[in-house]
């Protein structure tokens, strides 16, 4: 199933005691419209304040779906923040954050003030120097351990992530970080664009930037961006784990 929403309301993608999280309020309608506790399994989590222009779940269910007439129910049933945008049948060994060969982030800073979109962009009213922000996408690229982009004490196997692309580009009034890699850690983008909004603001160099990358300290790069202006922007998967028919 693939899924929209604007995070500004929920506590994050996953299930929290007391709190609103997007994965209970899919779970809930789900169990609405087909009668019984059907569980999903995301490709990721987001944090409390961070949107979804394309999220996939899964979940197993035995009956025959229509599936045109379940994303409309699912929809009229689901706040205006959630959008199911397809339903679709894959592979029975299919696993939605498993067999994700890629994820793709945009970062989204407004340099003017827009009362329409002040919970979708970080306004930042502050010249920032893209060509050195682009130089350091480039010794981004070069690493692959992202320790000191990582949320403290996260519990992880590996801090290793295989960064595929990286760039910063303008438009208009928006300056939007786009960042492709094959995992993140917790925390990761925002931290990175944290660390070079001061890169571009020229209070730490290039140099500085890459020892940061090569500490492995958290403590030594820069302040996390605010989540409301990060999104998770696209999934990939292998085409030959996927079933239509």
């Amino acid at each position: 199933m693939e899924l929209s929403y604007d995070g500004t309301n929920y506590h994050g993608w996953q299930n929290q005691p007391n709190a609103l999280t997007v994965q209970s309020c899919v779970e809930n309608a789900l169990k609405t419209i087909l009668k019984t506790n059907i569980p999903i399994y995301a490709a990721g989590r987001t944090d409390s304040g961070v949107h979804a222009i394309q999220m996939y779940v899964h979940f197993d269910f035995d009956n025959k779906l229509d599936f045109n007439k379940i994303i409309h129910d699912l929809n009229s049933f689901l706040p205006y923040d959630i959008s199911i945008n397809n339903i679709f049948k894959v592979k029975d060994d299919f696993h939605a954050r498993f067999d994700a060969i890629s994820r793709e982030y945009k970062y989204v800073i407004s340099i003017k003030k827009n009362v329409f979109d002040y919970n979708k962009a970080y306004f930042l009213h502050k010249d920032l120097d893209l060509l050195l922000m682009n130089k350091a996408c480039q010794i981004l690229k070069n690493y692959k351990n992202f320790k000191c982009f990582s949320r403290s004490n996260s519990d992880v196997k590996t801090y290793n992530c295989d960064v595929q692309s990286a760039n910063w580009v303008k438009s208009n009034n928006k300056i939007t970080f786009i960042i492709k890699a094959n995992r993140f850690l917790r925390n990761m983008v925002r931290a990175i664009v944290g660390t070079m909004i001061q890169v571009g603001m020229k209070k730490i160099n290039l140099n500085e930037f890459e020892k940061i990358i090569t500490s492995q300290n958290r403590i030594n790069a820069g302040p996390s961006a605010p989540a409301h202006g990060l999104f998770l922007a696209k999934i990939e998967y292998p085409k030959r784990l996927l079933n239509n028919e």
